[in-house]
């Protein structure tokens, strides 16, 4: 699994002009999923984006995890997140999960993370051609691969 995870000050997802999540402050995760991916990626993963301190303290330091800035979450499937571009010009996505691997464990990961932030988290519709907006605070944007653990 693959994540990049981005802070935001709002950050909407809007689908056939229909806008189908937004936030304010927060968190904006686009997830790429593999086959290999399992429950251990997932757990390891949700675990790991709602702690990091990516947010800044009283003193303007990121020392501050979301769960204790009562932020929001959405997350976009992206499976784009997966190219490779070793051979030519034209992305091959060989590697990322077909749809009837990474809808259920997209699924998982969003219920994981909504355990461990301990509220809703709002998403995307895995599939479909959506419109992400966001606004990048600070910049912060943050990758994340489960298969390299660093």
């Amino acid at each position: 699994m693959k994540a990049v995870i981005q802070r935001v000050s709002e950050a909407s997802v809007t689908i056939d002009h229909n806008r189908v999540a937004e936030i304010k402050e927060g968190l904006l995760i686009l997830l790429g999923i593999v086959a290999t991916d399992e429950v251990d990626d997932i757990n390891w993963l949700a675990k790991k984006i709602v702690n990091l301190r990516i947010f800044n303290d009283a003193e303007g330091v990121m020392n501050t995890a979301i769960n204790a800035t009562n932020g929001d979450i959405i997350v976009v499937s992206q499976f784009t997140l997966h190219a490779s571009t070793k051979k030519g010009n034209r992305p091959s996505y060989i590697k990322a999960a077909k749809p009837p691997v990474a809808i259920p464990l997209y699924e998982a990961f969003v219920k994981q993370l909504e355990h461990e932030l301990g509220k809703p988290v709002q998403t995307g519709e895995f599939g479909a051609d959506m419109k992400v907006a966001l606004l990048n605070d600070g910049p912060v944007t943050i990758i994340i691969d489960t298969k390299n653990k660093e």
